[in-house]
């Protein structure tokens, strides 16, 4: 009897303090500069265990750790400021949670590149050797915002596990793990061929391949990041489609990238993708935002029912994509990834997964950003429906 006893003791000992060892700790805080304005898209975490976040276009972050991680060191880096450390505990425990970092910088105000696209050309060469370009495993949160006449009528969040081999090449596959999306109210349910990751994958010049020799490339400036020097240069080719490159002076890492694309006539685009360090340099990428605007033919039906009630039909409907892209986890040992097959191909309102209350409550979601309130907030307004109620009954 004192044998069961003591035994049934140390199990539920044990499973208790496993329960208390793994127990997630949120990290939450924002990142501003000497000034007190926020510094968009920094990237915060554990660098040695790869665990971490961007911080949104307030500055803001959160991220969950566990203890284990308490007494690791919390690393802060932005393109132009000077990389911060501080322990995780003591972070946790601070009153204040604003990290302010100090602007760095740069010595290069006088250099001059005699021949801007044989340094594109180079970062570009060094595209595989700079980041990591053997398959490792990104755990994605990918939003997307459908916007009709300038008002945001439905809104989707997928979280996704991927494997990717880096900016050099493409994505090997990825599946749809968990779902929430709102109540649709949209009257152009555009749909596409294939999941916009794929498209987010396909839209960018790194992945697809940059006809330098298309571009009249400059020097548009300088700046930093994580001690070394950055060239920004940007090409314009005839169309007046933009690419924007921050590369190191010395490493040519394509710290960020951005494009632009805005035709007289046309669909306009305007695309970011930011990459930042494992534990050896490499870089992967941490954050994408992608924003397409254009116009759709209204469906027949919907046609037909707008004229039947008095309301005036346009031959063209507004519509616009808003795509936010988050890496919330990077796991790089093969032995560790998790068992999926790859996702069927279609538009991301049409896959089916059980809306998981209890994922989505304890996933280390974003901060709530002013775009993400406002889209929420015209969602919410059309029918007075709260997010929260639209998620759980639409999914």
């Amino acid at each position: 009897m004192n044998f069961k006893i003591n035994s049934y003791i140390l199990i539920t000992s044990l499973f208790l303090s496993n329960i208390l060892y793994t127990q997630n700790i949120i990290v939450e805080g924002s990142v501003v500069d000497e000034f007190d304005y926020e510094v968009p898209f920094a990237a915060v975490g554990i660098l040695k265990k790869n665990i971490g976040t961007t911080s949104t276009m307030e500055g803001s972050f959160s991220f969950l750790v566990t203890v284990n991680e308490l007494e690791d060191e919390l690393e802060i880096s932005s393109i132009g400021f000077e990389t911060l450390k501080i322990n995780v505990r003591e972070f946790i425990n601070r009153k204040d949670k604003k990290i302010t970092l100090k602007e760095k910088l740069t010595a290069l105000d006088e250099v001059v590149v005699k021949a801007p696209i044989n340094y594109v050309n180079q970062a570009i060469k060094l595209l595989k050797v700079n980041t990591i370009s053997k398959s490792h495993q990104l755990n994605i949160l990918y939003r997307r915002w459908d916007v009709e006449e300038n008002k945001c009528r439905f809104f989707l969040e997928h979280f996704i596990k991927a494997i990717d081999q880096g900016p050099n090449s493409n994505i090997v596959r990825a599946s749809v793990e968990n779902i929430r999306k709102s109540s649709d109210y949209r009257f152009v349910k555009n749909q596409s061929q294939f999941h916009p990751l794929r498209y987010t994958e396909w839209s960018n010049p790194l992945r697809k391949g940059i006809r330098t020799k298309s571009y009249n490339w400059k020097k548009i400036g300088n700046s930093s990041y994580d001690g070394e020097d950055v060239l920004i240069f940007q090409g314009i080719d005839k169309e007046e489609a933009k690419i924007t490159l921050y590369i190191g002076y010395e490493s040519y890492k394509i710290y960020r990238l951005e494009y632009e694309r805005d035709p007289n006539v046309g669909r306009y685009a305007n695309s970011m993708w930011i990459y930042k360090k494992n534990i050896s340099g490499k870089l992967y990428l941490s954050y994408m935002t992608r924003e397409w605007v254009g116009a759709r033919r209204l469906p027949e039906n919907v046609k037909r029912t707008m004229i039947s009630s008095g309301q005036k039909v346009k031959e063209f409907y507004p519509v616009s994509f808003r795509h936010e892209l988050f890496v919330t986890k990077l796991i790089e040992e093969k032995s560790k990834f998790d068992s999926f097959l790859d996702m069927e191909q279609k538009d991301m309102s049409l896959y089916r997964v059980p809306y998981n209350k209890f994922f989505w409550q304890n996933f280390s979601v974003p901060p709530e950003t002013k775009v993400y309130k406002d889209n929420i907030k015209e969602l919410e307004s059309l029918y007075g429906v709260p997010i929260e109620t639209q998620f759980l009954y639409s999914n």
